[in-house]
């Protein structure tokens, strides 16, 4: 009789699968990796494994997560990975069944994102901009508030992912260039413009980086391929290094740091150009969003500006 695979080597060849046809990066493969994990820890401790699980012990594994204080969005992930992972031991023929397709995940809403007001987000602009230009400081801080207002800018103007725009190759920074190609997820590419301000800002912060160059460093420099480059290992500026920084400045601008971050930028990118008539569809492809689904969350803000239209238009409303 042939030994049944491990869960580990299962969990590999999954994550295989998912890298190289469904073009998954390494955040999301990492994400299934931990989930799979946890799942394979408390089938070991029921004497079972990922090929003779069956669906009440799917359950039981449900049950726990419930028992442990995960949030039911939480929950609901865990089942998501369970599911693509069966399916996928099904179509390798690995399994015979799919203990996992009738299973029924939380109930839970849908919660709405935090938004930033259009108001906040020139606050936290205005004060970026007096930080780039604060003659008092020292030429390193000084660079590294232009790199923050940079940043700034950049992230509202175009809402991309953090991790889309802290890799942003230097060459985005051109002259004229008045789209920039952005690899997002599932090394998909994207046409994002950018307005003015945006690219003013990357010029001025290109500039800065050129005059600061010391003869060390030049040739380092130079050859950097990266707008926000690092001595880190990933050879650009890190996503949590970013969110620390913007979590100051929303400090400095008045506002509360828990209520600011990158991604909460993105969602007043994209709710405050929906507020303005941009249509759905369009801030789909902006935001690279592969489902209008995803981008349905921001139906919301849609939805109050057609009442407040029909309230202020319409022939028969109070006035």
């Amino acid at each position: 009789m042939r030994a049944k695979p491990s869960d580990t080597k299962l969990t590999g060849l999954f994550l295989d699968m998912l890298a190289a046809e469904q073009g998954a990066g390494p955040n999301t493969l990492d994400a299934y990796r931990r989930d799979l994990t946890d799942f394979s820890e408390f089938l070991g401790r029921v004497g079972h494994s990922f090929a003779d699980a069956e669906t009440q012990i799917l359950r039981d594994y449900l049950a726990d997560l419930d028992t442990r204080g995960f949030k039911s969005t939480s929950v609901a992930r865990r089942l998501s990975a369970m599911r693509h992972l069966y399916r996928f031991l099904l179509n390798e023929r690995i399994r015979t069944d799919d203990p996992a397709a009738i299973l029924s995940g939380p109930k839970r809403g849908r919660g709405l994102p935090k938004v930033l007001s259009i108001a906040d987000v020139d606050r936290m602009l205005r004060r970026a901009k007096e930080l780039s230009e604060a003659e008092e400081a020292s030429p390193s801080k000084r660079l590294r508030a232009l790199r923050l207002y940079c940043l700034l800018e950049v992230l509202y103007a175009t809402g991309l992912r953090v991790s889309e725009l802290v890799a942003l190759p230097r060459s985005a920074a051109k002259r004229d260039a008045r789209m920039i190609v952005v690899r997002g997820k599932g090394n998909k590419e994207r046409l994002v413009p950018l307005n003015d301000a945006s690219r003013q800002a990357m010029a001025d912060y290109l500039a800065a980086t050129e005059a600061a160059k010391t003869e060390k460093k030049k040739d380092s420099l130079a050859a950097a391929k990266w707008l926000f480059p690092s001595f880190g290992e990933s050879g650009h500026l890190t996503r949590q290094h970013f969110a620390r920084d913007l979590k100051e400045l929303a400090v400095a601008s008045g506002l509360q740091a828990r209520l600011v971050s990158p991604h909460v930028l993105r969602h007043a990118f994209a709710s405050h150009l929906l507020h303005n008539g941009a249509d759905l569809r369009i801030v789909q492809t902006l935001l690279g969003h592969t489902d209008i689904s995803t981008t349905q969350i921001y139906t919301h803000v849609v939805e109050e500006r057609l009442k407040s239209l029909v309230r202020d238009l319409h022939p028969l409303a109070e006035k």
